[in-house]
Parts: structure tokens; sequence; C-alpha cells
């Protein structure tokens, strides 16, 4: 328990009197205030006049110059006279305002409220004479702060040691939160209260291809909740991480406390700056509902319109893929049986086949004509170029050249059949890790696809990020990746990264990024599984920011299928599965299974060829983070409606309320529904499917069963 002595209280209510700049949310419901404390930056949040953050210090600690050295993050105190975190008076404050509405290129609504009231504090510390700003801006549903560093005599490069921005709780709230890492996202998420987190964290992650823990921090987004009477939801995150490393979240579990923690380099430098500069934007979402959460759009709003001339290209995408195939063992990225081969070397018609490569002519021509009769857009094809027999763990930094084909996989003829059928293909650049490399070859990449019509990339950096010592988080990588966006745009090419940093929004302005992984997706059923809840728990944490390429629809959950003894599963119902499309925002929207698992269950398949991938408006029906999720969606450019609803290991009943349609209109809906014997470990492919008129007086009840859920499609009769 928190204890402050009276003393202490009236101390801080003079200060409070005497130095406080506050800021209020244009409802008035929420109020920050900003003060210096013997020089110290403080901030702190209220909602409703309730303390949401307590006082919490903010500041940076620097290296004493640009030279570092290994070992460098061991400070010494004669160093903190270089920090930029005490000595500060204020020497400015301006304030402002904005209320504007903004079209994404893609997005859940046709259009975004960016209504906030700013305030920016000039702060200079007197030994140094260096300025910084404090920037907050407070929206009706939370707050975002950041550090700006103007060009000045004094400052004009430095190098971060650690970014020391803290939120600091007032009690010990409910959190859905998953171990901070330099390299991966990929793990289970974990509640707990917030004093729990130290105990949890050592059994909270497994192995990954490329993992440096960050002992008792989280990553972010985190979702927390003050649990009682008058609960209250609060979510952790950051905005337009830019030239700038991502964070973690340091826990302090007695005082239930939170601080920034940057992915450094290996010489422990966790930013390298040349002002003018600024930091990315920490944000605090806060509603009493949680729906209002994940309805916030404050990250998005937080990064700057795009400054692409044109966005034409850019388009949601449903697709289907060779590559389930390959992530449950049924065959293989890799052509021939070798284990070391040199890229423009080695000559790959000469080697023995393993019989086994999933990227060839035949299999691809097959895939092309189901998904062309079923009317999607596009094929993701992965292992169709040179160099998967020796592409992970080595190390290895030139990998792939990204333009070579296997000897199966006849590139020209592919294209030219799939255009004929009205499909566009998606090229696979897996990098093992290896940016460099990538960057090297891009331009020669993104001219193939260019000459052949593909239009979309599915990126993966699987492994250890190359140049060596830097992580998929720390500032390198993070340039290499809007680079590669960049780049991609002088084609007009869409990206979709997979192992990269999690998106906090940036999409508005690197609108071709359309999509992301940087969480642990439908591949990790086929590997360690993800458990009921996961589903219910990623919207609140992971799609805060931006769209994951989640890629479900898998209808053969069990794998004994394939495999005579094979214990592996996806934990849903076929149910749960089709109400994903509708729950988690995908505007590159995969089916991931097998074209002959579809064609026997043709009727529940109808739902993922019927639903769209982009949104004229989102309605948050009802939520609570790690139980259900039910959500519906109006169709882009359409007068149709998509709901969907999914729930954890516990089986539930929701009744679907359809007052959101059109008044006087009649709609036909067709609900999918987990079928009474239905389970997701003993009968996942139980399902009912049945049709019924409504207006928008409805309301239709529904029951799923444990890790199960319901997907409707809403047409209006005609």
């Amino acid at each position: 328990m928190k204890k402050i002595t009276v003393g202490a209280l009236l101390f801080s209510t003079m200060f409070v009197g005497i130095n406080a700049q506050s800021l209020k949310s244009p409802d008035g419901k929420f109020e920050m205030n900003f003060q210096l404390k013997q020089g110290i930056p403080y901030y702190n949040l209220k909602y409703n006049g309730n303390v949401v953050v307590e006082d919490s210090k903010l500041g940076l600690r620097l290296f004493k110059d640009t030279a570092i050295k290994f070992a460098s993050e061991i400070a010494k105190p004669e160093d903190a006279k270089f920090d930029l975190n005490n000595g500060f008076t204020k020497t400015e404050e301006k304030r402002d305002a904005k209320n504007e509405t903004w079209q994404p290129v893609l997005g859940e609504k046709k259009s975004y409220i960016n209504h906030y009231n700013e305030l920016a504090v000039t702060l200079h510390q007197d030994a140094t004479d260096r300025n910084i700003v404090v920037k907050f801006r407070l929206f009706n549903d939370g707050l975002g702060f950041r550090y700006e560093f103007p060009q000045q005599k004094n400052l004009n490069y430095f190098v971060i040691r650690e970014e020391d921005s803290e939120i600091d709780f007032p009690t010990d709230m409910k959190a859905w939160w998953i171990a901070a890492d330099y390299d991966s996202q990929e793990y289970q998420p974990q509640t707990t209260r917030i004093s729990e987190i130290p105990a949890r964290w050592p059994n909270s992650f497994d192995s990954n291809a490329s993992q440096q823990m960050v002992p008792n921090a989280v990553q972010s987004p985190l979702m927390l909740k003050k649990e009682g009477k008058d609960p209250l939801y609060v979510n952790v995150g950051e905005a337009a991480v830019l030239n700038y490393p991502a964070s973690h979240l340091e826990v302090d579990p007695v005082n239930f406390k939170f601080k920034t923690h940057l992915t450094p380099d290996r010489q422990g430098a966790k930013g390298y700056i040349q002002t003018s500069s600024a930091s990315p934007w920490r944000t605090i979402i806060v509603s009493p509902k949680a729906e209002e959460v994940l309805a916030s759009k404050m990250m998005f709003n937080l990064n700057e319109p795009t400054k692409y001339t044109d966005t034409s290209y850019i388009h949601p995408t449903k697709y289907m893929g060779v590559w389930w195939e390959m992530i449950i063992g049924k065959s293989q990225w890799a052509y021939s049986t070798a284990e070391n081969v040199h890229i423009g070397v080695t000559d790959f018609s000469k080697l023995t086949p393993n019989g086994k490569h999933a990227a060839n002519n035949t299999k691809v021509k097959e895939y092309i004509d189901f998904a062309a009769a079923n009317g999607f857009g596009g094929l993701l094809i992965e292992g169709w170029n040179a160099g998967w027999e020796d592409w992970f763990g080595h190390s290895k930094e030139f990998v792939f050249d990204f333009i070579t084909p296997y000897p199966d996989f006849d590139i020209k003829m592919l294209n030219e059949y799939a255009h004929s059928k009205g499909i566009k293909l998606i090229m696979h650049h897996e990098t093992s890790g290896s940016a460099t490399n990538y960057e090297r070859w891009a331009d020669k990449a993104f001219k193939l696809m260019n000459d052949y019509g593909y239009d979309a990339v599915k990126t993966g950096y699987v492994g250890d990020i190359i140049p060596r010592g830097e992580h998929h988080y720390s500032q390198w990588t993070i340039n290499h990746y809007y680079r590669i966006a960049e780049k991609a745009n002088e084609y007009k090419i869409m990206v979709n990264s997979h192992e990269s940093v999690r998106p906090g929004g940036e999409s508005r302005t690197y609108p071709n990024w359309i999509s992301a992984e940087a969480a642990r997706g439908t591949e990790f059923e086929a590997f360690a599984g993800n458990n009921p809840d996961h589903q219910t728990i990623l919207p609140f944490t992971r799609w805060m920011g931006g769209p994951m390429d989640y890629t479900p629809g898998i209808f053969q959950t069990k794998l004994d299928y394939y495999f005579p003894g094979d214990k592996r599963f996806v934990k849903t119902t076929l149910a749960k599965q089709l109400a994903l499309y509708v729950v988690m925002y995908m505007p590159l929207q995969m089916a991931a299974d097998l074209p002959e698992n579809y064609q026997r269950h043709m009727d529940a398949f109808q739902f993922i060829k019927d639903v769209a991938a982009d949104w004229d408006d989102t309605k948050i029906l009802s939520a609570e983070p790690g139980d259900y999720i039910i959500t519906a969606r109006k169709a882009k450019g359409t007068e149709n409606w998509f709901v969907g609803g999914i729930t954890d290991e516990n089986k539930r009943e929701y009744t679907v309320d359809f007052s959101f349609l059109d008044k006087g209109k009649k709609y036909e809906a067709t609900i999918y529904e987990d079928g009474k014997d239905a389970d997701y470990i003993n009968n996942p492919q139980s399902y009912n499917i049945y049709k019924k008129q409504i207006t928008s007086k409805s309301k239709i009840n529904l029951k799923m069963v444990r890790s199960g859920g319901f997907a409707i499609s809403v047409k209006p009769v005609q």
C-alpha cells in the first residue's frame, strides 16, 4: 500500500498552486497537471476528478558524448550532469487545440475524429544551457505526451542512455501482458495483477528464433483494468515510433509503476539523436468501458498525415496462400536436399529435389484456380525463390536475392496464368533477419514485382538482425522498416511485414504498410499453440496501433487429420474462425487453410467469401479483455453489415441487438453459429447455418461454446 505523509502532501499542494500547468480534454472529463518539483518534471492524470496516474517523473538519461564504448550501459555518478531529467526551470508554455476529421486510406471507419487540447512546456536546464519541450495532447479518450528537442547551441547531437518516462498508478490493477523482448512479441499473453508480474515473468515466455528478454519488464500496448464498483480500463502504448527505438515497460510491483525501457544496440546506446527531433508519443487511453478502449484511434491521431502524393494503388485484399501446408509440415519451402548453397553460384537445376517443395507450378496453379473460382484477389506463395536450403540459423548475410526463382517455379507463366484468372500474386521476401542484404536488393526485387504485376509483398525477419548487434526493435532496424516502406511506395507496392516492430498508428503516415504480424499469430497453433483467450486479448493490445496479419480461417483444426497421432490442434471451433474476420481488422485478409479443407465445408466458407476486408463503420457491441468480444462492421461502400463474436475457454450466451441498422429497412441475416454439440477440443467442426429476416428492432440470442463464436452476414432485402 502506498503511503504519503501529511507534510509531503502539503508540500506537493504548494507546488501545484505555484508551478503547475493544467490541461483539460475537450469534453472536460480528463485533466492533466504538469509541474516541476525541485527542477524535476512530473505529470499526473485525472478522469472525472479521480486520479488515474499519480505524479510521475519525466526525463531522459544521456551519455556524456557521442563516442559510445561497449558496456557503457554502466552509468557513473559523474555522468548524471549530462542527463535531461533535472535542474529545469519553465521558460515558456504554448497552448493549442485541434478538431478535425480525416479519412484513412484503409481503416475501421470511413473517417476518424482527431480532437484534442495541447500544452507544450519549454524547460531550460540552467547548468548546461539546454532546452527541451514536453508536449501533452489530451483527447476525450486519454493522454499522449512526448519530448521535443529543438536545435540549439548546446544540443545538436546526443546519445540516449535511457528514457525514464514513468506511469505511476494508484492501485494494483489487473493486467494483460507479455514479457518484454528486444526481438519478438510472439508470446502467450499473461493475466495477473501488476504486483504479480515479477513472480509470473520467468515462466511467461517460450523460445523464439530471435530473443533477448528484458527481465521484469513487459511490452506495450499494455491493457489494465481497475476492478470494483467503478471499473476503469487503461491502455498504455506508444505512437509514431520514428527514428527511435521501440520501448518496453519496466515494472515496479510495489508502487504499481511502469517506466520506459528502450531497445538498445550492441553498445548499449538507445538512440542517436540529431536535433531538431522528437520522441515517440507515450499514450494512456482511459475509459470506464472496454468497448471504448477498443474503439480509440488516439495512436493514429498522434501520427502525421501521409506525404505520399499517390495512394490510389493501396487497396484491401482478400488472399489465399501456399503457406499453411509448410507451417504444419506437410510441405517444405526448400526445393532441394542440399544443406549449403551460394546465391548466384549454386546451379539449383542440378540439385536433387526433395519432393516436398510446395511452390511448384502444378500446385500453384491449383491454388490459383480455387482462389479465382471463389472471388479472392490475391495468392501468396512462400518458398518460390532460391536459397531456402540454408536460410536460417547461420547469420548468413547474403541469404536471398529476391529475384531468382527455383527451377520448378515459372514466374512468367504463373503470373500470366494468375492474371488471366483475375488473381494477383503476392510476393514473399523473407530476409532471415538480414536487413542489410534486403536493402541492397530492394530496388531489383521491387522492379521484378513491377515487371510481373505484383502489388503486395510479405516481408519477413525471422532470426537475429544483420547488421549484427542490432535488434528487431532498435533504432537502426526501426528506420530500416520505414526505408523499405518508402522504397515500396516508389514502386507502388503494399507491404505486409512479419517479425517486425508492432505498429503504433504509423499507417496514417505510411499507408502502404498495410499490415504486420508482430505478435503470436495462427502459425503458433502448429507450434506451441495459442490459448483460447488469446484472440480476446490481442485486439486490446497488439491491435491498438494497427492491423495484424493474423491468418485465420483454419477449418481443419486437428492436425492428426494429416499425421495420425499428432496432438497439435487449433484451439478454436470452426465458427470462431469465421468470427475472427470481423473481430480482427485485417485489410490484407487471408483464408489460410488448404483448398481441399474449404471444399468440404463450402457452406461455411461462404462467409469468408462474403466478408469485407475494409470498413465504413465499426461498432464494438460488447467486450471484456480475456473473455469475449462482439463486433459489428459495415462494409466499405455498401449497406452490408457483418457481426462477429468470440469467447475464451468459457461458453457464453449473447443477444445481438441490431439497433445499429437503418430504421425502416429490411435485411436478411445469415447466421453461422457453433453447433449444439460443438466443442473446440472434441467436436470443433460442428456448426449451424440459418437465415432470418431482421430489422433494426430485431434481437438474436446466440450461444458460444468454449473457445467458440458466431458470425453473421447482414444484407439489405432489395
